[in-house]
């Protein structure tokens, strides 16, 4: 068997235990099947994100962390104040639902588009780069704080209205963990994030971390709506970890998503953006042709993944005998 054949081999084997290990034995919290991980946890990453799991430091390898392991944490949690009543400034004029209405500059939203329909809002201060322009116009003094913070690689702020919940669900990226700080928080056991088993509730001025890879659910059952600042925070990796992360954060940097039309969009939102009538057109075919639908997706999800598969394959081929050729 040559090399090419042998390396491709032993990638497809790592890529099958990678799924394998993360929908059947990281963690505590189990998805009723394969095709719910499928469809709730993006697999795709589950590779990249295992390089990351075999990085993080030991002490932090659990799903719920205390948040003083970030220097300059004590800045947020001292000024809460001030950034909930900007928060709250934010929601009372309107910008959080405004992002959310079709045709505005921050409706295409790849990573969290999924939670409109919950009635979750959001409004973006920075994502994996520089604070986006309608954040420093309209809440300087929050952005200013979260500068402040260097393990801070995004940021926004997070309603969730009365009676409303986020079904259970994993984050696709490990590149970082995720911060929450309670702003105008009912402060019950009605409301509450509950991670890989452990239920968590948010309270005004009290903040805690933890890894959004985990299967997680939000619920709010009270008369009160639920708003925080939630961050991407460092992982605390090794060498290698932070290295590798460094290249992985370009992912959701290019999913950077505006506000208002006065912000910078990141490459992956704008194609988005392009294609999303087109997506529409699929949704509405599935509707009407469910088994269609499901069958065609299938078929084009399986010939990606020969076509990636077929890719390394040559690549390691055209190595190989490149390598031939160096040394004859």
């Amino acid at each position: 068997m040559s090399f090419s054949a042998i390396a491709t081999l032993l990638i497809v084997s790592y890529i099958a235990a990678s799924v394998a290990y993360v929908y059947r034995w990281r963690g505590r919290v189990r998805y009723r099947s394969f095709s719910q991980y499928l469809r709730k946890s993006w697999p795709v990453f589950a590779p990249f994100n295992c390089l990351l799991y075999m990085a993080t430091r030991r002490s932090t390898r659990r799903a719920v962390l205390d948040a003083d392991y970030l220097p300059g944490i004590d800045r947020l949690r001292a000024h809460w104040p001030e950034i909930r009543g900007e928060a709250i400034a934010l929601l009372d004029a309107g910008e959080l639902d405004a992002t959310a209405l079709p045709g505005s500059a921050g409706y295409h939203d790849l990573g969290f588009r999924t939670f409109y329909k919950r009635g979750w809002r959001k409004f973006y201060l920075k994502w994996y780069g520089e604070p986006h322009a309608s954040a420093r116009r309209l809440c300087p003094r929050t952005v200013e704080l979260l500068e402040a913070v260097p393990g801070i690689r995004a940021a926004m702020f997070s309603v969730l209205p009365p009676e409303a919940e986020l079904s259970l669900h994993a984050d696709p990226l490990a590149c970082s963990l995720r911060y929450h700080l309670g702003l105008d928080a009912p402060g019950c056991e009605r409301c509450f994030i509950e991670v890989d088993g452990r239920r968590l509730i948010w309270r005004d001025g009290k903040d805690f971390v933890f890894d959004e890879t985990y299967p997680h659910y939000a619920v709010n059952a009270s008369r009160r709506r639920r708003l925080i600042l939630m961050c991407d925070v460092d992982r605390p990796m090794n060498l290698f970890g932070r290295a590798f992360n460094g290249l992985y954060c370009a992912i959701p940097a290019a999913m950077r998503v505006a506000n208002t039309a006065e912000d910078e969009r990141g490459a992956v939102s704008r194609l988005f953006a392009v294609i999303a009538p087109w997506r529409e057109r699929a949704l509405a075919f599935k509707k009407r042709r469910r088994a269609a639908y499901v069958l065609l997706r299938m078929l084009l999800n399986w010939t990606a993944v020969g076509l990636a598969l077929w890719s390394v394959y040559a690549m390691l081929g055209w190595a190989e005998r490149a390598g031939a050729s160096a040394l004859a």
